[in-house]
C-alpha cells in the first residue's frame, strides 16, 4: 500500500462520529471501583492475575497489549474484540487482521475476570474492558516498562462483527501520512503514534508480515534500501523466500523481552521490522520526535503513558450502550 488509500482515510473519518474520546470518557477516573467493590482492591486482583500467566510465559505481555489496541481502535476500549464468534456472528476476533493476536491475551483478560467474580461482593460489577485496560497496564510494567495510574469506568460494548475491523487498524505497509489519517480523528496525536508504536519494543511478527521488504521492495532493489543490510540478512536468514507464515521472530532484535526504548535506537539503525516502524525514522516530520526518544528513555516512558491513556478514552460506552458481561468472551 504505498500509495495512500482513500478508504483508509474515509474509515477513519467515519469513526470520529461515535470514537472520539468526548461524552463517555468524561465517566472514567482513577479509583472508580472504590466505592462499587468496597474492600475490594480489583486492581491488585487483576494485577496477581497477569502476573501468574506472565510468570507462565511471556507472550503474555505483547498479547494483552496487542488485544487492548486492537480492541480499542475498532468499536472504542469495550472488550468487543474479546467476544467469540457463533453460527450467526463472526465477531471481530476472526476478522483477518486479528487471527494473529495471541491467545495469551484473551486468556490474561478471562483469568483475571475470574478472579474478580470469585468475591461475591465485586460479581459482576467489573467490566471486561476495564480489566483490559488494567491487565495492559500491568504486562507493560512487568516487561520493565512504566506503572501508571488507570482510568476506569468503561462498559463493555453491546456488538462485536468482522466487518466493523475493516479499513480500522493500521497496517505494517503504512507510511506516516496514513498512520496520522487513521489515528488522527481518534484524538491521536502524531507524538502518541511514535509513542505506542514503541509497543513493537517486545513480542513478535510473522515473516509474511514484512516479507516483501527483504525480497520484493521494487523491481530494482528487491531488499527495502532503508533496512539495515546486516540486518536485512539475518532476516533472509530466519524467514525462507517462499514464506512459511508459521515463523516468527522478535520484533525488537536487541531487547525483546523488555518494554523500552531500543525501539527507536534501532530505527535510527534501520532495524525498524515493519514499513510502518522505519518510517518514523526516515520521515523527516518524525525523525526528531524518534531521536530524542531513543536518548532519552524516561521521556519516552512520559508520552508513552499519556498515549496509551488517550488511547483508552476511546470509544467509551456508557448507560444503555453497554453492559458487564458475566463472560467475558460471549454476550449476555
Amino acid at each position: 500500500m504505498g500509495r495512500f488509500d482513500l478508504r483508509v482515510l474515509a474509515g477513519a473519518l467515519a469513526l470520529t462520529v461515535f470514537l472520539l474520546p468526548d461524552m463517555g470518557s468524561a465517566q472514567l477516573r482513577q479509583n472508580y471501583y472504590a466505592t462499587i467493590c468496597p474492600n475490594v482492591n480489583v486492581e491488585k486482583i487483576v494485577r496477581d492475575a497477569v502476573t501468574k500467566k506472565f510468570q507462565q510465559t511471556f507472550v503474555t505481555v505483547p498479547g494483552t497489549l496487542r488485544l487492548f489496541f486492537h480492541d480499542c481502535m475498532v468499536q472504542g476500549c469495550d472488550a468487543s474484540a474479546i467476544i467469540q464468534s457463533t453460527p450467526n456472528n463472526q465477531a471481530e476476533k476472526d476478522y483477518p487482521d486479528n487471527l494473529s493476536l495471541a491467545g495469551d491475551g484473551f486468556d490474561t483478560v478471562i483469568k483475571a475476570k475470574a478472579a474478580i467474580d470469585a468475591i461475591p461482593s465485586c460479581r459482576n460489577k467489573v467490566s471486561c474492558a476495564d480489566i483490559l485496560t488494567i491487565a495492559t497496564r500491568d504486562v507493560i510494567n512487568l516487561a520493565g516498562g512504566p506503572s501508571y495510574a488507570v482510568e476506569l469506568g468503561r462498559l463493555d460494548g453491546l456488538s462485536s462483527t468482522a466487518a466493523s475491523v475493516r479499513g480500522r487498524l493500521p497496517q505494517p505497509t503504512f507510511n506516516l501520512d496514513q498512520l496520522n489519517a487513521l489515528l488522527n480523528p481518534l484524538g491521536l496525536s502524531q507524538d502518541d503514534i511514535i509513542a505506542l508504536s514503541a509497543a513493537h519494543s517486545v513480542g513478535f511478527s510473522h515473516c509474511d508480515k514484512f516479507s516483501n521488504r527483504i525480497y520484493s521492495f521494487s523491481p530494482s532493489n528487491p531488499v527495502d534500501p532503508t533496512l539495515n543490510k546486516t540486518y536485512a540478512r539475518d532476516l533472509q536468514g530466519m524467514c525462507p523466500r517462499n514464506v512459511d507464515p508459521r515463523i516468527a521472530i522478535n520484533m525488537d532484535p536487541n531487547t525483546p523481552k523488555t518494554f523500552d526504548n531500543m525501539y527507536y535506537k534501532n530505527l535510527k539503525q534501520g532495524k525498524g521490522l515493519f514499513t510502518s516502524d522505519q518510517i518514523l525514522y526516515t520521515d523527516p516530520r518524525s525523525r526528531p520526535r524518534v531521536e530524542a526518544w531513543a536518548a532519552d528513555n524516561a521521556a519516552f516512558q512520559r508520552a508513552f503513558v499519556a498515549a496509551i491513556t488517550k488511547l483508552g478514552r476511546i470509544g467509551v460506552k456508557t448507560g444503555k450502550n453497554g453492559n458487564i458481561r458475566r463472560d467475558c468472551a460471549a454476550f449476555n
